[in-house]
């Protein structure tokens, strides 16, 4: 088993301070049309690989990222979800996940593969406005999920919306 450490967008040094068991694990499963456990988007701060099929990914405490799960038998799909979580510190409260270790907390959880896919196109426009989804306001996730559950239309993320955050985010620091 390897451990491979990928540069995300946290410093060397703020990495080095976290050992992988400080960290989300998030376990990755691949068999085609069978199980398929991917990440949307997150900035990884490693990723160990188990065997063909199966790897983990570590996030730091903080980082938001987007776990898919899809996963069908002979009759069709059982399971398709989508949650956007966000990584918590060790010791720190959180909400359990299958194959989120710890856990981590939710901002978004939508079940339904035409809902899975809405909140994929909703991520798609944000990237296409030139916005990382890893920085998007956690409230908007929080508002797409709500939204969605209740069978309407969540308001698109705007540039305007994400400057806003950015500047309640500097403030708050």
């Amino acid at each position: 088993m390897s451990v491979i450490l990928r540069p995300g967008k946290s410093s060397a040094t703020e990495a080095s301070s976290f050992s992988f068991g400080d960290m989300t694990r998030v376990e990755l499963i691949w068999l085609e049309q069978q199980t398929e456990f991917w990440i949307r988007f997150g900035n990884g701060a490693g990723e160990q690989v188990l065997d063909r099929s199966r790897r983990v990914v570590f996030f730091m405490p903080g980082s938001v990222f987007a776990f898919v799960r899809w996963a069908a038998n002979d009759y069709g799909t059982v399971v398709s979800r989508i949650d956007i979580v966000r990584a918590v510190a060790p010791g720190c409260a959180c909400q359990t996940l299958p194959f989120v270790r710890p856990g981590g907390e939710i901002l978004l959880k939508i079940e339904g593969w035409p809902k899975v896919e809405e909140v994929l196109r909703h991520i798609d426009a944000i990237e296409g406005l030139g916005i990382y989804p890893t920085e998007v306001d956690p409230d908007h996730w929080r508002h797409v999920a709500h939204w969605m559950k209740a069978g309407e239309a969540p308001r698109p993320y705007s540039a305007e919306r994400h400057a806003a955050w950015l500047r309640r985010r500097e403030i708050a620091k």
